[in-house]
């Protein structure tokens, strides 16, 4: 059964007027006189008219939507940015198209692409763990799509960008650590290329500089760049402690690694369990409830989201180009539990 939508047309018909005359009554014309206005805008809102999206958007040339492209919305922290990202969209009568990469390129690029097609007015984008080449978003910006970037962003493309602060959060994460007393300290993370990943092991590196420690490549296992599977956390998780001396301490750098790591190690090295300690980044709600627990780097993801979409909405709405653009930058928070204050 096709769904028929009630058009300028059918109230034109139904009143016996011109669709000239109904379009501007429904526009508030000051050439219509308002005995028709009111009559033409008591039978729109007893028949519930709406406008047709797709007519307004040929018409103004915008279509009051913005696509946002994530790697997982199950991951606890896109889904509270996207909260962040609505918050700001429909108080400014946007609509919010969300896709997902499932950290795959060839997906990412077809949901730009498809959401580019669709003319959406601009685009709010984390990249995937895939995505080293960006021409075709280099492509798109060029040719005036508006693009903002946050968590996951890049350097190529110049434009505003939301991010937080990944130094600094690994570095405290790996600092308290070592508080711990803790001088192996291994290091799970995602693909290398990732501007997330560069940065965790920066602030990782900088704190066991700070405390004299060597930095051991042995200790860091780097996620495929299609993504984390349970099953590579559990090989990396099996190497760190058939070494000849294992970790006493891992710090993590995003948010599904956390799940999979205490699986793994539940699974593959349980005598450890009541030992190790584990920092990482995650923004479960529930982290006080995972065993062995977590000291976790909790990013402000919906405060995230909301600015990247405020500085979008900037871009489209800008009557002129723009030549200024920001990177905001937002600290992180050290959520500990009595646990690890007690495992050293």
């Amino acid at each position: 059964m096709k769904f028929n939508t009630v058009t300028i047309k059918d109230i034109a018909k139904a009143l016996g007027l011109s669709t000239s005359t109904v379009s501007r009554a429904l526009r508030g014309g000051y050439e219509i006189s308002e005995e028709t206005k009111k009559i033409v805008l008591e039978y729109a809102e007893k028949i519930n008219y709406r406008p047709n999206p797709i007519a307004l958007s040929l018409k103004e040339r915008r279509s009051h939507s913005i696509g946002v492209v994530v790697s997982e919305i199950a991951n606890n922290f896109f889904s509270q940015a996207i909260n962040g990202v609505e918050s700001v969209a429909y108080n400014r009568d946007y609509h919010v198209i969300i896709t997902q990469s499932h950290e795959r390129f060839d997906r990412e690029v077809m949901n730009v692409e498809h959401l580019a097609s669709r003319s959406v007015d601009g685009l709010l984008i984390s990249l995937s763990s895939e995505s080293s080449d960006i021409s075709y978003l280099k492509s798109l910006h060029d040719k005036g799509l508006p693009m903002v970037f946050f968590d996951r962003i890049t350097e190529e493309i110049h434009t505003h960008r939301v991010i937080a602060d990944n130094l600094k959060g690994s570095f405290e994460a790996t600092e308290y650590l070592i508080s711990l007393g803790h001088k192996r300290i291994a290091h799970i993370t995602n693909a290398s290329h990732l501007s997330i990943t560069r940065e965790r092991l920066e602030g990782y590196k900088a704190a066991l500089q700070r405390y004299q420690l060597p930095f051991n490549e042995d200790y860091v296992k780097h996620g495929k760049s299609q993504g984390i599977e349970q099953e590579e956390i559990d090989q990396a998780i099996r190497e760190l402690f058939e070494l000849p001396e294992p970790p006493e301490a891992i710090f993590i750098a995003q948010d599904k690694l956390s799940l999979f790591c205490l699986m793994a190690i539940k699974k593959l090295a349980p005598a450890h369990l009541e030992d190790i300690a584990i920092a990482g980044f995650t923004n479960a709600n529930v982290v006080d409830l995972f065993s062995p627990s977590i000291t976790a780097v909790r990013q402000p993801a919906f405060d995230m989201g909301k600015t990247a979409t405020e500085l979008l909405l900037q871009l489209i709405e800008s009557k002129r180009p723009v030549e200024e653009f920001q990177t905001k930058v937002f600290n992180t928070e050290l959520i500990f539990t009595n646990s690890h204050r007690i495992s050293g």
